[in-house]
């Protein structure tokens, strides 16, 4: 007996890839803050034009910060890890954990809490640059509502 080959829509398999493609759309924030948000602004720092980007996940923060251009540069994952208050950071792309992405992550974990995948094109050995740009994302975590909570009885 000679099989026919299988038609999307007769064997449920439309149906299967039309709830994927409507579970992988971008939806705007829910109230219970579950939904992805993405963020994106510049700032002009020191004659440099840096570009930043952060996408807010469930329990995750990523974050791309351009100066220049709107190349991804070295891509760095960092985490919260136990025992104690440390954070672990990883070269996911180019780079090294001594880079300047690296840094950048690993503190915006220690001020969030939270994961972090932070992509960054700052060029090494520019101090002022790599501050500005942290200090501005962080003002901007912030005041999308990251903050790490503090100790109970602390006053903030």
């Amino acid at each position: 007996m000679e099989e026919s080959p299988p038609s999307s829509s007769s064997n449920g398999r439309f149906d299967v890839v039309t709830d994927t493609i409507n579970q992988l759309k971008v939806a705007e924030e829910g109230d219970d803050g579950s939904r992805v948000q993405v963020t994106c602004f510049s700032e002009v720092v020191n004659d440099a034009t840096l570009y930043f980007q952060i996408i807010r996940l469930q329990n995750q923060i990523y974050a791309w910060i351009g100066c220049n251009s709107t190349k991804l540069g070295d891509l760095y994952a960092a985490a919260p890890t136990r025992p104690g208050n440390t954070v672990s950071v990883s070269s996911l792309t180019g780079g090294s954990s001594d880079n300047t992405g690296a840094g950048i992550a690993r503190r915006i974990v220690l001020k969030t809490g939270i994961n972090v995948v932070l992509a960054s094109n700052i060029p090494k050995n520019s101090p002022m640059l790599e501050a500005a740009a942290e200090k501005t994302l962080v003002q901007k975590l912030i005041s999308l509502g990251y903050r790490k909570p503090g100790p109970r009885g602390a006053s903030r």
